[in-house]
């Protein structure tokens, strides 16, 4: 299927906001569901907003037929690629009648109406209603849906739809009919509508206020024993947001579908959220433990969408952060509160430097609120998503929970059924607290991860010392001299001998420079900067050694105690590179993070590493320092080697020692023990002192997924004689899982050896990889471009060439999945100049490929342009 291709680039700018010139006071939709052939029936209760022209949005659509206030205008309407302009003039106030035919079955681009192994699903933000029916799809247009479906009953015994049922019943001709109602407004983003031959797992919940609701999660027949764990996620989301944030659902019935074919983890359609069903469907048997933890993260996130971006959404697509940057900040808080704080903040922060630092870094950096955009799919990234939630989370810090309750309280007040910007956000907040936020709100307009330089001096005859902090944000494509942020530097003092000087302080860094001076103290401190990471910077240059080592072993604030350790490996691999030995020191820390007995087992198992490849490597981009991707690969295994060798006994004793006794449970404390288990284990793999026998004893025994890919990925990782063989088992015993499958192809696209282009090469040919489905292209394609450093970095560029021939296949069907994963050259600019000269080449040849989707045009041209 060929895609529309626009001739020109236009940019969208937020600058050229103008407000609807109609408005909509309610929408009825009559759909007649057919695969290749479904007709959807509009009519719309147009008012004069501005005024203006009248203009509606629609891609893909074939008019069947259109009226205003009865009189058929069909033949005088003039359609394009991108609408339909109906004959004017205009009354003031008329109904709008249409009715178009679409192709569901012929929909690979996963957006608007499709269809998924015989199931119609629709996915409409951000702008996919416009390939439904002709309308003015735009988030600030909201109005009441009512909502009619008709299908043929056997193929689609089940008929659902926003808000609440209405009726039901049976048709001729065997078909049959369900109708919907929701009464809350809503943008068409949040329109939603399943059907197909699929089964419920019911619950019920209990609001604060008494009301009952029934809750619904619906999966393919064979699926509802998977469903379980998500239904408790839902319920414990719920109870959370009442009791957090005072937010009560608002509907009779709260529901959720489980999708095979999506192009995302999951959408808040209002009272319908539909999700990929890798983050809905879990058991014992075939999710791991950070499956689940990923379940209950994204099940909380797209249910607290209901009041942050459902009841108050965004006026424009530029103000995407005010309920994705938000509602991320809100799942985190849920995560922290079910589960270890600490362990929860410092995997945040893991994610947010490989994924929005990166972005931050590169050529496509752009601010939390963009400016401009070309296809408003493209800015679904880490920096709208996580570094938005950071922002969020340093205005909590810096007014503190109870001001930050009082304005959040008032924003739901406010502006409940508005559609709202980030003026409006930063407004409650200033009218809660009365402090000027205008220097704050360059977070939102400035792209960049500052830096933030530290040093400090010590009077011992008085006993003051004295840091001085100063700040700058660097230069980012289309922005340069940028203004100094408002900073907070969650700080403390940590003696030598690990006695606490001073307590958690926050200092305000709102200047390009300032001084803070601490009196009063006996010795000299080691300071314990950005604790619990208060703000979204670098440190430059990192503590010494001997300060880290201090912080190592002493810290009282858990995530700088994990920071003292990531810093330490960094230095070390720096070393490595340079040819010296993995030091002692280093594994005896270490050696003594994992003696102690007090520390949570999650925690030790975050330490207790080598920084990663793409640690390592944006550590060294960060000093400008050109990275070798052999290089880095050969210091990291080193130093994974060394501390297996260093610490293998009490590796071996720890590994035995996490063993779970009883059934399977994904709770917190037990996960964190499987956790350390399978850490040291992979340490003794990667040492070869027998780590590989523990493997396969474990391989053989498991009881979990967990427990079982953890052993299979060591085999393969490390290349045992009996590898395959193991593979060949998995893969028997799960082949008719298609998630487990995915497992099984990112294990081994993961895989750092020699022979992995050919092996996966090999498995793009095997019958369990569908290159249409996007699950199955991340789990091969996608994991081997961004998890497989070694092979995609391959120095006769044929790790680029694999890549980008595959990314050239799936634009033609999937512009917005290839769009994406065309970023994982955004970090060109990092490597040598052999491998920046051979990745350019393959931009190069994507951007000179006529039939490029403008999605992939956008990201490939500006990388170009770096």
């Amino acid at each position: 299927m060929r895609n529309d291709v626009s001739p020109e680039q236009t940019p969208t700018r937020l600058v050229d906001y103008r407000p609807p010139n109609w408005r909509i006071d309610h929408v009825k939709l009559v759909f007649d569901l057919a695969p290749s052939a479904t007709r959807v029936r509009a009519t719309i209760r147009f008012r004069k907003g501005e005024g203006g022209e009248f203009h509606l949005h629609g891609r893909k659509l074939t008019l069947v037929s259109a009226a205003i206030d009865g009189r058929d205008v069909t033949a005088d309407c003039v359609t394009d690629r991108e609408g339909l302009t109906p004959p004017g003039p205009l009354p003031d106030a008329f109904t709008w009648e249409c009715e178009v035919e679409i192709d569901p079955a012929s929909n690979t681009e996963l957006e608007g109406l499709y269809q998924s192994k015989g199931m119609f699903c629709t996915q409409c933000e951000a702008e996919g209603f416009r390939k439904i029916t002709f309308y003015p799809d735009r988030p600030d247009v909201m109005t009441v849906f009512d909502v009619r479906i008709e299908a043929d009953l056997i193929a689609s015994p089940v008929l659902l739809s926003n808000g609440n049922p209405v009726t039901q019943g049976r048709l001729p001709g065997g078909r049959h009919f369900a109708e919907w109602h929701d009464p809350h407004p809503k943008p068409s983003y949040l329109f939603a509508l399943v059907a197909g031959n699929l089964v419920s797992f019911d619950d019920t919940f209990t609001t604060a206020s008494g009301r009952a609701v029934d809750l619904k999660i619906w999966v393919r027949p064979g699926d509802e024993a998977k469903c379980a764990f998500a239904m408790d996620a839902l319920k414990r989301s719920m109870r959370w947001d009442e009791e957090a944030y005072g937010r009560e659902y608002d509907l009779d019935l709260f529901q959720i579908v489980a999708v095979d074919d999506f192009n995302m983890g999951a959408m808040e359609n209002k009272g319908l959220n539909i999700f990929n069903s890798k983050y809905v469907l879990a058991s014992p048997e075939t999710a791991t433990d950070r499956d689940f933890e990923l379940i209950e993260t994204i099940i909380a996130h797209e249910y607290f969408h209901n009041w942050t971006g459902n009841r108050i959404t965004c006026r424009d697509w530029f103000q995407l952060c005010l309920k994705e940057g938000l509602t991320v900040f809100r799942d985190q808080q849920f995560s922290s509160d079910e589960r270890s704080a600490a362990v929860h903040r410092i995997s945040e922060v893991s994610q947010l430097r490989a994924r929005q630092f990166r972005e931050d870094a590169g050529p496509l950096a752009h601010p939390v609120r963009p400016e401009e955009y070309i296809e408003i799919n493209n800015f679904y990234t880490a920096t709208v998503y996580e570094k938005g939630a950071e922002v969020i989370r340093m205005l909590h810090t810096l007014i503190g929970p109870e001001a930050y309750r009082r304005g959040t309280d008032l924003y739901f007040e406010r502006h409940d059924g508005q559609a709202c910007t980030i003026e409006d956000w930063l407004k409650v907040f200033e009218d809660a607290t009365g402090r000027d936020l205008s220097q704050f709100a360059l977070w939102y307009r400035q792209a960049g991860t500052p830096k933030v330089t530290v040093q400090d001096d010590w009077d011992e005859i008085d006993g003051v010392y004295t840091l001085t902090l100063a700040q700058q944000v660097p230069d980012t494509p289309r922005q340069a001299d940028k203004a100094a942020h408002v900073l907070p530097i969650s700080t403390g003092f940590i003696a030598r001998d690990g006695a606490e000087l001073m307590p958690t302080e926050v200092l305000e860094l709102t200047k390009p420079q300032q001084v803070f001076r601490f009196s009063g103290l006996p010795s000299r401190p080691v300071p314990s900067l950005l604790r619990g990471f208060s703000a979204p910077v670098i440190l430059d240059p990192p503590r010494p050694s001997e300060d880290l080592l201090v912080l190592l072993a002493h810290d009282t604030d858990p995530f700088n105690r994990a920071e003292a350790g990531r810093a330490l490996g960094l230095d070390i691999a720096d070393r490595v590179m340079a040819g010296a030995e993995v030091p002692e020191a280093w594994t005896a820390a270490l050696g003594n993070v994992l003696a102690d007995e007090a520390l949570d087992p999650a925690f030790k198992a975050l330490v207790l590493d080598a920084p990663s490849i793409d640690e390592v490597s944006a550590d060294l981009a960060s000093r400008q320092v050109l990275v070798d991707p052999d290089e880095v690969h050969a210091a990291v295994k080193a130093m994974r080697a060394a501390l297996g060798e260093a610490m293998s006994e009490p590796l071996r004793q720890t590994y035995h020692a996490m063993e779970v006794p009883g059934p399977y449970t994904p709770d917190p404390e037990p996960a964190g023990k499987r956790a350390l288990g399978n850490r040291c284990l992979s340490l003794l793999a990667s040492a070869s002192v027998n780590g590989l026998d523990l493997a396969r004893t474990q391989f053989d025994a498991a009881d979990s997924m967990t427990m079982s890919l953890a052993a299979l990925r060591e085999l393969v990782h490390n290349q045992a004689p009996d590898a395959a063989e193991a593979l060949d088992r998995f893969h028997s015993k799960w082949q008719t899982d298609p998630l487990v499958v995915d497992k099984w192809l990112m294990l081994q696209a993961s895989a750092p050896t020699e022979d992995v282009l050919a092996k996966v090469t090999a498995l793009t040919e095997h019958p369990s990889f569908d290159w249409k489905n996007p699950n199955k292209f991340r789990s091969l394609i996608g994991v081997f471009a961004m998890a497989n450093p070694l092979a995609f970095h391959a120095k006769d560029g044929s790790g680029y060439a694999f890549v980008t021939d595959w990314l050239l296949k799936l634009d033609a069907l999937n512009p917005q999945t290839t769009a994406r994963l065309a970023g994982v050259y955004e970090t060109c600019g990092r490597y040598t100049a052999d491998r920046q000269d051979l990745m350019r080449a393959q931009m190069q040849r994507m951007a000179d490929t006529a039939e490029l989707s403008k999605n992939t045009r956008e990201i490939v041209e500006r990388m170009l342009a770096s």
